[in-house]
């Protein structure tokens, strides 16, 4: 016998209620918890000698237990006569006094401001379900005219996002402050498949005098939990969406365990407001074979580190658990602009919520470990932001690498897990060579004006195999001393690749188009990036700028270069931007090319099919294509050539890669930092 509604909008029918209370009998149904559970909230904001309004009260066993602690002045009301009569005769000897009316929520026969406080369990959530929410609304009128200057609306409710709009929205208008409390949940292991996933909320609204000009809207955690203040009902959503969604998330984490769910939240610092840390759920396979003992752990990635492959990608965390052998390892990733003071704080400020994402079956009083890289937290020092018209918001920042090495990065916070651009960093009063003998005794400088770029350091594994492509050009050959060789690159990021062609690669002239000029100015400003005679910048559209010169006729170039990322993140390709391989701009490719030429694209797309789609339109315009996997990442190269096929092109692939190795100049301040037979060696056709 089913005793829930069938839809929503049953809620709010009275027929409905009737056939509920007929079929439920005696047995009264909890549907937000019970006494024991609201207690708290409850006496906190309603006092025992108040006047009270109890809304819709069913034949929940609440106002009984209120009546039973001290509360005699409860009036409760129900649209269902067969509740209300059932009600009455229930309490008739042992509680003469508390009273059950037949009364329609939206027409309440009482006069104004006669209550200082009305109840409302559950009855928001069933008369707001109705299309358009004009129930609720009259009913909330009403609550607000029967209420008394002072007088608060206690309601508990689940909060669907509908219902709870319709409240706040509602009262905000009046002017009054508006609270909500998420209540916790059990966290007990035993808790069995059955139980209620939801959080309950208490919502309170406390009438003023004078309407409030300003909203007043609060968040609490817990009963006691100390009110967040937020600026707009859209931020009280969006808390309330992300305590459900967690609610839900520990559940399942509870019950069971799913070695191919990628399940991650977000923990935000309680007074800002801001994201602080990021914790990913992996739970290793159910064949592996686990220590007894090995059931729970974390894992906490040190700060500059969250981008590695290892932690961001699903088969780099798999990885990780399967190395560090637990049932569940939770991966935790520390956000920007936050502080934090040593391991030891962090493991203090997660702790007491470790225990909420423990596997099935695992003791509370067991110890859970807290597992790192070298036992520290890394360090990361912010030291640009700004805005991009194209990107959104970006930062600079300074890193300590895994190797002990400091790096500078370029992240666009619109994907903070991707890096657009890096670079390796040296101190002015140090060697790169002396760092490699002292890695452990590194420390981060107290000032980014005494770091500067290595410019011979590539720390892109995919720049340094388009790097390594041109050995395809045979670059160093006896035959090509002294011949100049040009290249066109769309996408300048940090200017890491174009500058390390400048200055290292022999007779090179490069132009880049880039289409952001904020881009440009990073780059300048923070990435030593120096155009000059023989490395040029054009802003403007990379599309566009190749149709002009090919429309100009008055140049061709011995490499063209794709790199750059694409902004539409719900492709599934990355990079480049799908216009970038459309047939019509692979052919003006082409006639830009010498004869001998190749086009080096960064492939980066996790769709197969698609991923087929642009090797099919590649090669139907460049016959010869090799391709190289980027270890650890989803990037691939591809060189591409007109004439010939891949086949002929790779027995001599190698010996042209120590052509270009041998030929690879010393730059004014640093040697290139490249293997180009080591990169070219696992150089596939495609």
């Amino acid at each position: 016998m089913s005793l829930l509604p069938r839809t929503a909008e049953e809620f709010s029918s009275a027929e409905y209620w009737e056939r509920f209370f007929k079929k439920r009998g005696e047995k009264s149904f909890e549907w937000y918890g019970d006494y024991n559970k609201l207690c708290g909230v409850l006496h906190k904001y309603i006092k025992m000698q108040d006047k009270v309004l109890v809304v819709g009260c069913g034949n929940s066993e609440l106002s009984e237990q209120l009546h039973d602690v001290g509360y005699k002045h409860l009036t409760n009301i129900d649209i269902s006569e067969t509740v209300v009569s059932h009600m009455n005769q229930r309490n008739a000897e042992r509680r003469p006094d508390l009273k059950f009316q037949q009364v329609d929520a939206t027409q309440m026969p009482y006069q104004d401001a006669c209550y200082q406080a009305a109840l409302d369990k559950g009855t928001l959530d069933a008369m707001a379900s109705e299309e358009g929410g004009e129930l609720a609304r009259n009913m909330l009128t009403e609550v607000a005219r029967v209420l008394s200057v002072g007088g608060r609306y206690v309601c508990i409710t689940l909060a669907q996002e509908s219902v709870i709009r319709l409240a706040v929205e509602h009262f905000v208008q009046l002017g009054w402050a508006v609270r909500l409390h998420c209540l916790q949940e059990e966290t007990s292991a035993e808790q069995n498949d059955d139980s209620f996933a939801l959080p309950v909320f208490v919502l309170v609204c406390t009438k003023f005098r004078q309407p409030m000009p300003t909203p007043i809207l609060e968040f609490c955690l817990g009963e006691d939990g100390a009110p967040n203040r937020l600026p707009l009902a859209a931020d009280l959503l969006a808390t309330v969406r992300e305590r459900q969604a967690y609610s839900v998330l520990r559940k399942r984490l509870r019950t069971r365990t799913d070695a191919d769910a990628d399940s991650s939240l977000t923990l935000c610092h309680a007074k800002t407001g801001l994201p602080r840390y990021t914790l990913t759920v992996q739970d290793s396979p159910p064949a592996a074979k686990v220590p007894r003992f090995n059931q729970f752990a974390i894992f906490i990635v040190p700060q500059g580190s969250e981008t590695a492959w290892l932690y961001s990608s699903s088969e780099g965390r798999r990885q990780l658990a399967a190395s560090a052998n637990f049932r569940r390892l939770v991966v935790v990733a520390m956000h920007r602009n936050q502080e934090y003071a040593d391991m030891q704080a962090v493991q203090s400020e997660l702790s007491p919520m470790v225990m909420d994402l423990a596997p099935p079956g695992m003791p509370e009083n067991q110890q859970v470990p807290f597992l790192s890289v070298g036992g520290d937290l890394g360090w990361r020092e912010e030291v640009s932001r700004g805005v991009s018209e194209h990107s959104g918001e970006y930062c600079v920042e300074n890193v300590r690498g895994e190797d002990g090495e400091l790096y500078r990065r370029l992240v666009f916070l619109s994907n903070a897990a991707l890096v657009q651009s890096e670079s390796r960093l040296v101190s002015s009063n140090s060697t790169s060579s002396h760092k490699k003998k002292n890695k452990k005794k590194i420390k981060q400088p107290s000032s980014s004006s005494s770091l500067s770029v290595h410019s011979g350091f590539l720390c892109c594994a995919h720049h340094e195999v388009m790097v390594a492509g041109l050995a395809m050009l045979g670059i160093g050959k006896e035959k090509n001393k002294d011949v100049p060789v040009s290249v066109l690159l769309v996408g300048l990021g940090g200017g890491g690749l174009p500058q390390f062609l400048r200055d290292f690669v022999p007779g090179v002239s490069v132009e880049v188009v880039e289409l952001d000029p904020v881009v440009l100015e990073v780059a300048k400003e923070w990435f030593h990036f120096r155009p000059d005679d023989h490395l040029t910048v054009t802003l403007g559209d990379g599309l566009e700028r190749i149709c002009a010169l090919e429309k100009e006729g008055a140049r061709l170039f011995d490499a063209i270069m794709f790199d750059v990322d694409n902004k539409d993140s719900t492709m599934g390709m990355s990079c480049p931007p799908a216009a970038f391989v459309e047939n019509s701009i692979l052919h003006k490719v082409s006639s830009l090319l010498t004869s001998k030429g190749i086009f080096i694209l960064n492939l980066v797309c996790r769709d197969s099919v698609l991923r087929k789609d642009v090797l099919e339109r590649v090669s139907g315009v460049f016959p010869a294509i090799l391709s190289r996997k980027i270890d650890g990442e989803v990037n691939e190269v591809l060189l591409c050539r007109r004439q010939g096929d891949g086949v002929a092109v790779l027995p001599s692939l190698k010996q042209a890669g120590h052509d270009l190795q041998r030929a690879l100049r010393s730059g004014v301040n640093h040697s290139p930092k490249i293997d180009i037979a080591d990169l070219l060696k696992d150089m596939k056709v495609a």
